[in-house]
C-alpha cells in the first residue's frame, strides 16, 4: 500500500459541526417530519435546487424560491433563508483543527474537499481556508462529490495519487466515489474515532 502524502477532509460533519444536524434541529422547530429536507435533496438529484446551488448554478435567492417550491410539491412550508441561516451557525471543531495542524507539521497535505454555495451576504472567503493546503468547493469549481472529477481535482491540487489520499467525509455516498477511485476513506460520525482510526494510515498522534 502505498505512504499516506495528502488527507483530504469534508468540511460540514467532519471539520465543522454537521449541517444535517443544523436542518434536523430547524425541522423539529418548525414541527415538519425529520429527515424530509434530506429527502428532497436526495430525490431531486442533480438537478434540484440543491445540486445547483452547490454546483455555483444558483445564487442564494434563486436557491431560497426553488428550494421553498420543491418542500412545498411534498406538503410542506419552510423558510430555506432561515434554514441557511441555521446551517450557517455551524462551528469549527478543535479537535479536528488540531488534528490538519499536526498533519502539515509533519510534512503531510491536508486539503478540504466540500460541497458548498456562494452567499453574497457573507464573506467569499473562507475562515478555514488558511487552515489547508488545498481549498476545492463545489461552488467555485462546478462539480460537486460524488461526481469522481472533483476528487481527482483535489488530488491533483495536493500533488497525491488517489492510493496515497485518505478522504473523511460524513456521508457514504460522497466515500463510496473515494474508494472507487483508490482512495482510503473514513466515515465520520464522531472526531474522535475517525481520528483514532486516521492515526492509524498516517502513523502519528493527532491530538
Amino acid at each position: 500500500m502505498s505512504p499516506v502524502r495528502a488527507v483530504i477532509f469534508d468540511l460540514g460533519g467532519v471539520v465543522i459541526d454537521s449541517p444535517l444536524h443544523a436542518i434536523a434541529r430547524y425541522e423539529r422547530e418548525i414541527g415538519v417530519p425529520a429527515g424530509v429536507i434530506n429527502r428532497v435533496v436526495v430525490d431531486t438529484g442533480p438537478r434540484g435546487a440543491w445540486s445547483r446551488l452547490e454546483r455555483g448554478e444558483l445564487s442564494m435567492l434563486d436557491f431560497h424560491r426553488d428550494f421553498e417550491a420543491e418542500l412545498r410539491a411534498v406538503g410542506h412550508s419552510i423558510s430555506a433563508a432561515t434554514m441557511m441561516a441555521r446551517i450557517a451557525e455551524c462551528a469549527p471543531r478543535p479537535a479536528m483543527l488540531e488534528a490538519i495542524r499536526r498533519i502539515r507539521a509533519r510534512g503531510l497535505k491536508a486539503g478540504a474537499l466540500t460541497n458548498n454555495w456562494v452567499d453574497a451576504e457573507r464573506e467569499p472567503t473562507h475562515e478555514l481556508q488558511d487552515h489547508f493546503d488545498a481549498f476545492i468547493e463545489s461552488s467555485k469549481v462546478g462539480l460537486r462529490k460524488p461526481d469522481p472529477r472533483i476528487y481527482a481535482l483535489a488530488c491533483d491540487a495536493l500533488g497525491a495519487l488517489p492510493s496515497e489520499a485518505v478522504f473523511l467525509d460524513d456521508i457514504g455516498r460522497n466515500l463510496k466515489a473515494a474508494r472507487e477511485l483508490g482512495m482510503r476513506t473514513i466515515k465520520v460520525d464522531a472526531p474522535e474515532p475517525a481520528l483514532e482510526e486516521l492515526r492509524r494510515h498516517v502513523g502519528f498522534p493527532l491530538s
